[in-house]
Protein backbone atom coordinates (compact mmCIF):
# COMPACT_ATOMS: atom_id res chain seq x y z
CA UNK A 1 0.00 0.00 0.00
CA UNK A 2 2.64 2.50 0.84
CA UNK A 3 4.70 2.23 -2.63
CA UNK A 4 1.26 2.52 -4.44
CA UNK A 5 0.81 6.28 -2.45
CA UNK A 6 4.06 6.76 -3.36
CA UNK A 7 4.39 6.55 -6.59
CA UNK A 8 1.27 8.09 -7.15
CA UNK A 9 2.33 11.11 -5.25
CA UNK A 10 5.15 11.37 -7.29
CA UNK A 11 3.29 11.53 -10.58
CA UNK A 12 0.98 14.09 -8.75
CA UNK A 13 4.58 16.35 -8.00
CA UNK A 14 5.16 16.58 -11.82
CA UNK A 15 2.11 18.51 -12.67
CA UNK A 16 2.64 22.04 -12.87
CA UNK A 17 -0.72 23.93 -12.37
CA UNK A 18 -1.37 27.47 -12.68
CA UNK A 19 -4.26 28.41 -10.46
CA UNK A 20 -6.19 31.66 -9.18
CA UNK A 21 -3.48 32.42 -6.71
CA UNK A 22 -0.47 30.10 -7.46
CA UNK A 23 1.60 33.79 -7.49
CA UNK A 24 1.18 34.40 -3.67
CA UNK A 25 3.86 33.31 -1.41
CA UNK A 26 3.42 35.23 1.64
CA UNK A 27 2.02 38.50 2.77
CA UNK A 28 4.97 40.69 2.08
CA UNK A 29 5.27 42.19 5.06
CA UNK A 30 9.00 43.53 6.34
CA UNK A 31 10.17 42.99 10.25
CA UNK A 32 8.15 45.38 11.79
CA UNK A 33 4.91 43.87 9.69
CA UNK A 34 4.95 47.35 7.34
CA UNK A 35 3.71 46.54 4.00
CA UNK A 36 6.01 46.55 0.84
CA UNK A 37 3.87 47.83 -2.37
CA UNK A 38 4.63 44.72 -4.35
CA UNK A 39 6.35 41.81 -2.47
CA UNK A 40 5.70 37.88 -2.68
CA UNK A 41 2.87 38.24 -5.22
CA UNK A 42 1.21 40.41 -3.19
CA UNK A 43 0.25 44.71 -4.16
CA UNK A 44 -1.65 47.11 -2.67
CA UNK A 45 -3.87 46.55 0.75
CA UNK A 46 -1.42 47.65 2.93
CA UNK A 47 -3.73 48.17 5.49
CA UNK A 48 -5.04 44.33 5.26
CA UNK A 49 -2.12 42.77 5.10
CA UNK A 50 -0.57 44.71 7.71
CA UNK A 51 -3.57 43.48 9.81
CA UNK A 52 -3.48 39.88 8.81
CA UNK A 53 0.06 39.99 9.26
CA UNK A 54 -0.98 41.07 13.07
CA UNK A 55 -3.09 37.64 12.96
CA UNK A 56 -0.51 35.31 11.62
CA UNK A 57 2.42 36.62 14.15
CA UNK A 58 -0.45 36.02 17.10
CA UNK A 59 -1.27 32.56 15.36
CA UNK A 60 2.53 31.39 15.21
CA UNK A 61 2.80 32.48 19.11
CA UNK A 62 0.10 29.95 20.20
CA UNK A 63 -1.64 32.34 22.06
CA UNK A 64 -4.98 32.74 20.59
CA UNK A 65 -7.84 30.33 19.92
CA UNK A 66 -11.58 30.81 19.34
CA UNK A 67 -10.87 33.96 17.24
CA UNK A 68 -12.89 34.67 14.53
CA UNK A 69 -11.65 37.46 11.72
CA UNK A 70 -14.25 39.01 8.84
CA UNK A 71 -12.75 40.26 5.39
CA UNK A 72 -14.76 42.11 3.85
CA UNK A 73 -14.73 43.75 0.77
CA UNK A 74 -16.00 44.18 -3.19
CA UNK A 75 -15.33 41.90 -5.85
CA UNK A 76 -11.46 41.31 -6.70
CA UNK A 77 -10.34 42.58 -4.20
CA UNK A 78 -8.13 40.19 -2.82
CA UNK A 79 -9.42 38.90 0.12
CA UNK A 80 -9.00 35.30 -0.89
CA UNK A 81 -5.24 36.15 -1.77
CA UNK A 82 -4.87 37.76 1.35
CA UNK A 83 -6.23 34.26 3.24
CA UNK A 84 -4.09 32.30 0.89
CA UNK A 85 -1.01 34.18 1.86
CA UNK A 86 -1.65 33.89 5.52
CA UNK A 87 -1.43 29.96 4.90
CA UNK A 88 1.85 30.34 3.25
CA UNK A 89 3.08 32.40 6.15
CA UNK A 90 2.33 29.64 8.35
CA UNK A 91 4.08 27.12 7.39
CA UNK A 92 3.17 23.81 9.39
CA UNK A 93 0.51 24.96 11.19
CA UNK A 94 -3.03 23.72 10.23
CA UNK A 95 -4.95 25.65 7.42
CA UNK A 96 -8.19 24.44 6.57
CA UNK A 97 -9.98 26.54 3.42
CA UNK A 98 -13.79 25.78 2.56
CA UNK A 99 -16.65 27.37 0.81
CA UNK A 100 -19.42 27.97 3.01
CA UNK A 101 -21.99 26.47 0.52
CA UNK A 102 -20.12 23.04 1.57
CA UNK A 103 -21.71 22.73 4.36
CA UNK A 104 -25.02 21.56 2.66
CA UNK A 105 -24.82 18.07 1.75
CA UNK A 106 -26.90 15.25 2.08
CA UNK A 107 -24.68 12.86 3.56
CA UNK A 108 -24.17 14.56 6.80
CA UNK A 109 -25.88 17.88 8.75
CA UNK A 110 -24.90 21.16 8.79
CA UNK A 111 -23.15 21.09 12.18
CA UNK A 112 -21.14 18.24 11.58
CA UNK A 113 -19.82 19.44 8.54
CA UNK A 114 -18.68 22.48 10.26
CA UNK A 115 -17.49 20.33 13.55
CA UNK A 116 -15.06 18.02 10.91
CA UNK A 117 -13.93 21.82 9.43
CA UNK A 118 -13.06 22.90 12.89
CA UNK A 119 -11.24 19.79 13.99
CA UNK A 120 -9.09 19.59 10.22
CA UNK A 121 -8.02 22.47 11.32
CA UNK A 122 -6.41 21.48 14.79
CA UNK A 123 -3.37 19.85 14.83
CA UNK A 124 -1.77 17.61 17.32
CA UNK A 125 2.26 17.20 17.82
CA UNK A 126 2.68 14.07 19.21
CA UNK A 127 6.41 13.63 20.58
CA UNK A 128 7.97 10.09 20.42
CA UNK A 129 11.57 8.28 20.36
CA UNK A 130 12.74 6.08 18.02
CA UNK A 131 15.86 4.08 17.66
CA UNK A 132 17.56 4.97 14.39
CA UNK A 133 20.89 3.30 12.40
CA UNK A 134 22.68 6.13 10.55
CA UNK A 135 25.85 6.07 8.30
CA UNK A 136 27.46 5.46 5.74
CA UNK A 137 27.38 2.15 3.29
CA UNK A 138 30.51 0.65 2.86
CA UNK A 139 29.57 -2.66 0.96
CA UNK A 140 26.71 -4.37 0.58
CA UNK A 141 26.80 -7.97 -0.16
CA UNK A 142 23.14 -10.34 -1.49
CA UNK A 143 23.43 -14.17 -1.77
CA UNK A 144 21.07 -15.60 -4.24
CA UNK A 145 20.25 -19.40 -4.41
CA UNK A 146 21.77 -20.88 -7.49
CA UNK A 147 18.13 -21.85 -8.92
CA UNK A 148 17.02 -18.24 -8.01
CA UNK A 149 13.93 -19.73 -6.39
CA UNK A 150 14.24 -18.98 -2.07
CA UNK A 151 14.32 -16.25 -0.08
CA UNK A 152 17.15 -13.60 -0.50
CA UNK A 153 20.13 -12.82 2.03
CA UNK A 154 23.06 -10.85 2.52
CA UNK A 155 25.07 -8.50 4.31
CA UNK A 156 25.43 -4.81 5.04
CA UNK A 157 28.46 -2.82 6.60
CA UNK A 158 27.86 0.67 7.47
CA UNK A 159 30.46 3.02 9.32
CA UNK A 160 30.49 6.38 11.01
CA UNK A 161 33.90 8.52 11.78
CA UNK A 162 34.70 6.53 15.07
CA UNK A 163 32.69 2.70 14.00
CA UNK A 164 32.07 0.43 11.28
CA UNK A 165 29.51 -3.15 11.40
CA UNK A 166 28.27 -5.78 9.60
CA UNK A 167 24.52 -6.14 9.84
CA UNK A 168 22.77 -9.32 8.27
CA UNK A 169 20.02 -8.68 6.03
CA UNK A 170 16.58 -10.17 5.57
CA UNK A 171 14.26 -10.50 2.50
CA UNK A 172 12.15 -7.03 3.19
CA UNK A 173 15.32 -5.22 3.73
CA UNK A 174 16.95 -6.44 0.51
CA UNK A 175 14.15 -5.11 -0.80
CA UNK A 176 14.04 -1.88 0.51
CA UNK A 177 17.64 -1.49 -0.41
CA UNK A 178 17.18 -2.10 -3.88
CA UNK A 179 13.86 -0.05 -4.45
CA UNK A 180 15.97 3.23 -3.04
CA UNK A 181 18.74 2.38 -5.17
CA UNK A 182 21.14 2.43 -2.42
CA UNK A 183 24.87 1.70 -3.06
CA UNK A 184 28.01 1.58 -1.43
CA UNK A 185 29.10 5.82 -0.81
CA UNK A 186 25.50 6.43 0.10
CA UNK A 187 24.64 7.91 3.57
CA UNK A 188 21.10 6.52 4.72
CA UNK A 189 19.03 6.23 7.69
CA UNK A 190 17.32 3.15 8.96
CA UNK A 191 14.03 2.89 11.21
CA UNK A 192 14.66 0.09 13.32
CA UNK A 193 10.61 0.09 14.23
CA UNK A 194 9.16 0.23 10.73
CA UNK A 195 12.59 -1.32 8.68
CA UNK A 196 11.93 1.70 6.43
CA UNK A 197 15.09 2.95 4.65
CA UNK A 198 15.89 6.97 3.88
CA UNK A 199 18.44 8.26 1.80
CA UNK A 200 20.07 11.05 2.83
CA UNK A 201 22.54 11.88 0.19
CA UNK A 202 26.17 11.09 -0.91
CA UNK A 203 29.09 10.96 1.31
CA UNK A 204 31.67 13.72 0.07
CA UNK A 205 34.54 11.29 0.85
CA UNK A 206 33.21 9.01 -2.68
CA UNK A 207 32.52 12.45 -4.57
CA UNK A 208 35.16 11.73 -7.09
CA UNK A 209 34.24 8.44 -7.73
CA UNK A 210 32.46 9.42 -11.23
CA UNK A 211 33.20 12.31 -13.25
CA UNK A 212 29.75 13.95 -13.79
CA UNK A 213 27.05 14.03 -11.26
CA UNK A 214 23.35 15.10 -11.56
CA UNK A 215 21.85 18.09 -9.94
CA UNK A 216 19.75 15.84 -7.97
CA UNK A 217 22.66 14.40 -6.11
CA UNK A 218 23.19 15.42 -2.76
CA UNK A 219 26.33 15.45 -0.46
CA UNK A 220 26.82 15.16 2.72
CA UNK A 221 28.74 14.70 5.79
CA UNK A 222 29.87 10.85 6.62
CA UNK A 223 27.82 10.59 10.54
CA UNK A 224 29.81 11.09 13.82
CA UNK A 225 29.58 8.77 17.06
CA UNK A 226 27.59 6.02 17.43
CA UNK A 227 25.81 4.13 14.80
CA UNK A 228 22.57 3.13 16.96
CA UNK A 229 20.87 6.53 17.90
CA UNK A 230 17.47 7.80 19.79
CA UNK A 231 15.82 10.66 17.87
CA UNK A 232 13.18 12.49 18.82
CA UNK A 233 10.36 12.15 16.07
CA UNK A 234 7.34 14.68 15.50
CA UNK A 235 4.33 13.40 13.98
CA UNK A 236 1.44 16.24 13.14
CA UNK A 237 -1.73 14.50 12.63
CA UNK A 238 -5.12 16.80 12.96
CA UNK A 239 -8.00 15.76 15.34
CA UNK A 240 -9.73 14.88 12.38
CA UNK A 241 -7.82 12.13 11.25
CA UNK A 242 -7.35 10.90 14.69
CA UNK A 243 -11.68 10.99 14.49
CA UNK A 244 -11.78 8.98 12.04
CA UNK A 245 -9.13 6.39 12.92
CA UNK A 246 -10.73 5.32 15.76
CA UNK A 247 -14.41 5.67 14.44
CA UNK A 248 -14.14 3.28 11.64
CA UNK A 249 -12.96 -0.28 11.61
CA UNK A 250 -10.89 0.36 8.48
CA UNK A 251 -8.99 2.55 10.18
CA UNK A 252 -6.61 4.96 8.41
CA UNK A 253 -7.45 3.92 5.31
CA UNK A 254 -10.91 5.73 5.38
CA UNK A 255 -9.17 8.79 5.08
CA UNK A 256 -8.23 7.63 1.74
CA UNK A 257 -11.25 5.97 1.03
CA UNK A 258 -13.31 9.13 1.98
CA UNK A 259 -15.54 7.23 3.64
CA UNK A 260 -15.75 9.39 7.15
CA UNK A 261 -19.39 9.67 8.00
CA UNK A 262 -20.73 11.55 10.64
CA UNK A 263 -19.34 10.74 13.61
CA UNK A 264 -20.19 10.25 17.17
CA UNK A 265 -19.63 12.56 19.85
CA UNK A 266 -18.88 9.97 22.48
CA UNK A 267 -15.97 9.14 20.10
CA UNK A 268 -14.65 12.97 19.93
CA UNK A 269 -15.16 13.52 23.81
CA UNK A 270 -12.85 10.05 24.79
CA UNK A 271 -10.46 11.26 22.07
CA UNK A 272 -9.89 14.84 23.32
CA UNK A 273 -9.29 13.17 27.50
CA UNK A 274 -6.93 11.40 25.90
CA UNK A 275 -5.24 14.09 23.81
CA UNK A 276 -5.92 16.21 27.34
CA UNK A 277 -3.85 13.50 28.68
CA UNK A 278 -1.11 13.25 26.61
CA UNK A 279 -0.64 17.17 26.95
CA UNK A 280 -0.07 16.66 30.79
CA UNK A 281 2.37 13.96 30.37
CA UNK A 282 4.38 16.08 27.42
CA UNK A 283 3.69 13.58 24.55
CA UNK A 284 1.98 15.95 22.34
CA UNK A 285 0.68 19.59 22.22
CA UNK A 286 -1.90 21.20 21.07
CA UNK A 287 -1.83 23.47 17.63
CA UNK A 288 -4.39 25.95 16.97
CA UNK A 289 -4.46 26.22 12.91
CA UNK A 290 -6.50 28.36 11.21
CA UNK A 291 -10.15 27.67 9.06
CA UNK A 292 -11.05 29.85 6.37
CA UNK A 293 -14.28 30.05 5.07
CA UNK A 294 -14.99 31.85 2.41
CA UNK A 295 -18.43 33.05 1.04
CA UNK A 296 -19.32 33.48 4.65
CA UNK A 297 -22.94 34.77 3.74
CA UNK A 298 -23.99 31.60 2.06
CA UNK A 299 -24.93 29.84 6.14
CA UNK A 300 -27.88 30.34 7.53
CA UNK A 301 -29.37 30.85 11.30
CA UNK A 302 -28.66 27.15 12.46
CA UNK A 303 -24.73 27.71 11.36
CA UNK A 304 -24.22 30.62 12.66
CA UNK A 305 -25.47 29.69 16.01
CA UNK A 306 -23.47 27.02 15.81
CA UNK A 307 -20.35 29.24 15.01
CA UNK A 308 -21.26 30.81 18.01
CA UNK A 309 -21.18 28.13 20.45
CA UNK A 310 -17.99 26.24 18.67
CA UNK A 311 -15.68 29.42 19.01
CA UNK A 312 -16.16 29.35 22.79
CA UNK A 313 -14.44 25.79 23.20
CA UNK A 314 -10.90 25.21 24.23
CA UNK A 315 -10.37 23.03 21.04
CA UNK A 316 -11.41 25.71 18.45
CA UNK A 317 -9.16 27.41 15.74
CA UNK A 318 -8.69 30.89 14.46
CA UNK A 319 -12.03 31.41 11.87
CA UNK A 320 -10.93 33.47 9.10
CA UNK A 321 -14.32 34.34 6.55
CA UNK A 322 -15.00 36.61 3.58
CA UNK A 323 -17.75 37.96 2.34
CA UNK A 324 -17.93 40.32 -0.57
CA UNK A 325 -21.85 41.51 0.43
CA UNK A 326 -23.04 44.86 1.52
CA UNK A 327 -26.47 44.61 4.39
CA UNK A 328 -27.98 41.24 2.11
CA UNK A 329 -30.61 39.04 3.51
CA UNK A 330 -29.55 35.78 6.11
CA UNK A 331 -29.96 33.04 4.36
CA UNK A 332 -33.60 31.32 5.79
CA UNK A 333 -34.90 34.36 7.43
CA UNK A 334 -36.22 37.67 6.42
CA UNK A 335 -34.31 39.45 8.13
CA UNK A 336 -31.79 41.90 6.69
CA UNK A 337 -27.70 42.75 8.67
CA UNK A 338 -24.39 43.54 7.44
CA UNK A 339 -22.80 41.16 5.26
CA UNK A 340 -25.33 38.89 5.91
CA UNK A 341 -24.02 37.88 8.98
CA UNK A 342 -26.26 38.24 12.06
CA UNK A 343 -25.70 41.01 14.11
CA UNK A 344 -24.67 39.06 17.65
CA UNK A 345 -22.02 37.03 15.58
CA UNK A 346 -21.19 40.34 13.80
CA UNK A 347 -19.96 41.47 16.93
CA UNK A 348 -17.68 38.91 18.02
CA UNK A 349 -15.30 39.26 14.22
CA UNK A 350 -12.57 41.33 14.14
CA UNK A 351 -13.12 43.05 10.45
CA UNK A 352 -10.69 43.52 7.68
CA UNK A 353 -11.39 45.60 5.10
CA UNK A 354 -10.13 45.28 1.84
CA UNK A 355 -10.37 48.43 -0.43
CA UNK A 356 -10.73 48.43 -4.43
CA UNK A 357 -7.23 48.29 -6.41
CA UNK A 358 -5.37 51.68 -8.17
CA UNK A 359 -4.99 51.52 -11.42
CA UNK A 360 -1.18 51.28 -11.17
CA UNK A 361 -1.94 48.43 -8.66
CA UNK A 362 -3.88 46.22 -11.43
CA UNK A 363 -0.99 47.01 -13.78
CA UNK A 364 1.25 44.96 -11.26
CA UNK A 365 -1.09 42.09 -10.56
CA UNK A 366 -1.32 41.61 -14.79
CA UNK A 367 2.79 41.72 -14.89
CA UNK A 368 2.48 39.08 -11.83
CA UNK A 369 0.36 36.75 -13.87
CA UNK A 370 2.19 37.53 -16.92
CA UNK A 371 5.28 36.10 -15.41
CA UNK A 372 3.31 33.33 -13.60
CA UNK A 373 1.49 32.43 -16.78
CA UNK A 374 5.19 32.58 -18.63
CA UNK A 375 3.38 35.35 -21.08
CA UNK A 376 5.30 37.74 -22.89
CA UNK A 377 3.22 41.12 -23.67
CA UNK A 378 4.27 44.12 -25.14
CA UNK A 379 3.82 47.55 -23.55
CA UNK A 380 1.20 49.02 -25.01
CA UNK A 381 -0.94 45.66 -24.46
CA UNK A 382 -0.46 46.07 -20.97
CA UNK A 383 -1.38 49.39 -20.64
CA UNK A 384 -4.67 48.37 -22.75
CA UNK A 385 -5.30 45.38 -20.46
CA UNK A 386 -4.95 47.81 -17.12
CA UNK A 387 -7.98 49.90 -18.71
CA UNK A 388 -10.04 47.10 -19.59
CA UNK A 389 -9.40 45.92 -15.67
CA UNK A 390 -10.50 49.18 -14.66
CA UNK A 391 -13.42 49.34 -16.59
CA UNK A 392 -14.53 45.75 -16.57
CA UNK A 393 -13.09 43.81 -13.41
CA UNK A 394 -9.54 42.81 -12.29
CA UNK A 395 -10.74 39.09 -13.31
CA UNK A 396 -11.84 39.15 -16.62
CA UNK A 397 -8.76 41.09 -17.24
CA UNK A 398 -6.54 37.92 -15.82
CA UNK A 399 -8.52 36.16 -18.29
CA UNK A 400 -7.78 37.63 -21.20
CA UNK A 401 -3.73 36.78 -20.27
CA UNK A 402 -3.99 33.06 -21.07
CA UNK A 403 -6.49 33.66 -24.46
CA UNK A 404 -4.89 36.41 -25.74
CA UNK A 405 -0.97 34.38 -25.75
CA UNK A 406 -3.58 31.57 -27.28
CA UNK A 407 -4.21 33.78 -29.89
CA UNK A 408 -0.50 35.42 -30.39
CA UNK A 409 0.52 32.00 -31.00
CA UNK A 410 -1.85 31.25 -33.66
CA UNK A 411 -0.28 34.26 -35.61
CA UNK A 412 3.19 32.95 -34.97
CA UNK A 413 4.25 35.77 -32.20
CA UNK A 414 6.12 35.25 -29.22
CA UNK A 415 4.54 38.71 -27.23
CA UNK A 416 1.15 39.46 -26.72
CA UNK A 417 0.31 42.98 -28.88
CA UNK A 418 -2.74 45.32 -28.77
CA UNK A 419 -4.57 43.28 -31.34
CA UNK A 420 -4.37 39.80 -29.10
CA UNK A 421 -6.28 41.80 -27.02
CA UNK A 422 -8.71 43.31 -28.81
CA UNK A 423 -9.03 40.14 -30.56
CA UNK A 424 -9.96 38.39 -27.22
CA UNK A 425 -11.69 41.20 -26.08
CA UNK A 426 -14.56 40.95 -28.72
CA UNK A 427 -14.89 37.18 -28.06
CA UNK A 428 -15.47 37.28 -24.85
CA UNK A 429 -18.16 39.25 -22.91
CA UNK A 430 -17.53 40.95 -19.92
CA UNK A 431 -20.30 40.77 -17.32
CA UNK A 432 -21.97 44.28 -18.17
CA UNK A 433 -21.76 43.67 -22.05
CA UNK A 434 -23.30 40.35 -21.30
CA UNK A 435 -26.13 42.09 -19.28
CA UNK A 436 -26.72 44.65 -22.25
CA UNK A 437 -27.07 41.78 -24.60
CA UNK A 438 -29.63 39.77 -22.29
CA UNK A 439 -31.47 42.84 -22.66
CA UNK A 440 -31.62 43.57 -26.20
CA UNK A 441 -32.27 40.01 -27.38
CA UNK A 442 -34.19 39.26 -23.90
CA UNK A 443 -36.97 38.45 -26.12
CA UNK A 444 -35.22 35.45 -28.27
CA UNK A 445 -34.16 33.41 -24.74
CA UNK A 446 -36.30 30.29 -23.19
CA UNK A 447 -38.09 30.93 -20.83
CA UNK A 448 -38.29 34.73 -20.71
CA UNK A 449 -40.45 36.01 -17.92
CA UNK A 450 -39.84 40.00 -18.82
CA UNK A 451 -42.89 41.79 -20.75
CA UNK A 452 -41.21 43.62 -23.80
CA UNK A 453 -42.85 46.95 -22.69
CA UNK A 454 -40.79 46.53 -19.42
CA UNK A 455 -37.77 45.74 -20.85
CA UNK A 456 -35.82 49.25 -20.17
CA UNK A 457 -37.49 48.73 -16.24
CA UNK A 458 -35.99 45.32 -16.05
CA UNK A 459 -33.57 44.78 -12.90
CA UNK A 460 -30.96 42.78 -13.08
CA UNK A 461 -29.14 41.40 -10.20
CA UNK A 462 -25.74 41.42 -10.81
CA UNK A 463 -24.07 37.61 -10.26
CA UNK A 464 -20.53 38.13 -8.18
CA UNK A 465 -18.06 36.18 -10.27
Amino acid sequence: MESIITSHAKEIGKLERTGAHSHIRGLGLDDKLEGRPNSQGMVGQLKARRAAGVIVKVIKQGKISGRAIMMAGAPGTGKTAIAMAMSQELGDVPFTSIAASEVFSLEMSKTESLTQAFRRSIGVRIKEETEIIEGEVVEIQIDRSVTGVGPKSGKLTLKTTDMETIYDLGQKMINSLTKEKVMAGDVIQIDKATGRITRLGRSFTRARDFDATGPDVKFVQCPEGELQTRKEVLHTVSLHEIDVINSRQQGFLALFSGDTGEIKSEVRDQINQKISDWCEEGKAEIVPGVLFIDEIHMLDMECFSFLNRALEDNMAPVVIMASNRGVSRIRGTNYQSPHGVPIDFLDRLLIISTQPYTPDEIKQIIKIRCDEEEVDMTDDALEVLTKVASETSLRYAIHLISTGHLVAQKRQSSKVDVVDIKRVYSLFLDEARSVQYMKDYQDEFLYNEIAPSSSSDMAVDQAVV
